[in-house]
């Protein structure tokens, strides 16, 4: 036997022959070291993919709480900048009544501001306006200015350009089949269509409201509100003053409704009740339209 090599004998099971295999140690060692050489690359390979599928784990976390922090912070610019409109609209209201009323009180020099922010000053400003004015009898004297600028209390105005496709009262639900009470008028009027305010009043919501939709809420005084729906985009917050003709929104299909419209109500004490009364001729424009109330399909809500 040659001591610098291995010597496999292999034995035939049927004729008893033997056949032998010289290794030799080199050769094993060769073998070993290239198994060795393998086994570490095979583990070094694995060992990058682990860390790069980790990395892509952690990336896709990040990815994450960003995507949710952008949409926070979108959710607070939008909510600031609607702070700013009612700040704003507070600091003309407190200006108006002081001039009108002949309030001589200075609360501090106006200063210019950003078309985003305001600085700390302004609305320290607006903040002692509106204590000063809320303990001189604020109520008092805004009943008596609102009587002044709110010549418009009942509505008397198309809300927008269109024909009436679906009647105040009973018909058939759009969705359903059903008999079912409609509570306004729909409207029919392209996407996008300027929304107009029938009568002065003010905004006591600018939000979404169930199968209305994108609904505004106009409150004219006298338990006399207005309801516009299915609308696409606001044009006005909560707590603004609208005058009568002001575009407050654009027209959509938004809610329940199978096509662009607009649903247009008027509710006294809560109640509500047939708009048609309320539609004077159109005074912003509009073409002649056709105000018919039988006869036309449903539009939705």
């Amino acid at each position: 036997m040659n001591r610098q090599s291995l010597v496999v004998e292999l034995v035939h099971p049927s004729n008893g022959l033997v056949k032998r295999i010289q290794i030799t140690y080199k050769a094993v060692t060769l073998a070993a070291l290239l198994v060795i050489v393998l086994a570490a690359g095979a583990l070094g390979a694995f060992s990058s993919y682990m860390r790069m599928f980790l990395k892509v784990s952690h990336y896709n976390e990040l990815r994450s709480d960003f995507d949710r922090l952008r949409g926070r912070y979108q959710h607070l610019q939008q909510e600031s900048k609607q702070h700013t409109l009612q700040m704003a609209s507070l600091e003309t209201l407190a200006s108006e009544i002081s001039s009108s009323y002949g309030i001589n009180r200075t609360v501090g020099s106006s200063k210019p501001m950003d078309e985003d922010f305001e600085s700390d000053s302004n609305v320290k400003e607006s903040i002692e306006q509106y204590n000063f004015l809320k303990a001189a009898n604020y109520s008092h004297i805004y009943h008596h200015y609102a009587q002044r600028w709110q010549m418009n209390l009942e509505p008397s105005l198309w809300p927008v350009m269109g024909s009436v496709r679906s009647p105040f009262g009973s018909r058939m639900d759009p969705f359903s089949g059903e008999g079912a009470f409609h509570t306004g008028i729909d409207i029919s009027a392209p996407m996008g269509s300027d929304v107009h305010a029938t009568a002065d009043g003010t905004v006591l919501s600018a939000g979404w409201s169930g199968n209305y939709g994108r609904l505004v809420r106009i409150d004219h005084g006298n338990g006399i509100e207005t309801y516009y729906g299915h609308l696409s985009q606001f044009l006005v917050v909560p707590g603004q003053e609208i005058r009568k003709n002001e575009v407050i929104a654009l027209s959509g299909s938004s809610g329940r409704a199978t096509g662009p419209h607009v649903h247009y109500e008027v509710r006294v004490a809560g109640t509500p009740v047939n708009p048609i009364k309320y539609l004077g001729r159109p005074d912003f424009g509009q073409v002649q339209m056709s105000a018919r109330v039988a006869g036309h399909s449903d539009l939705g809500l």
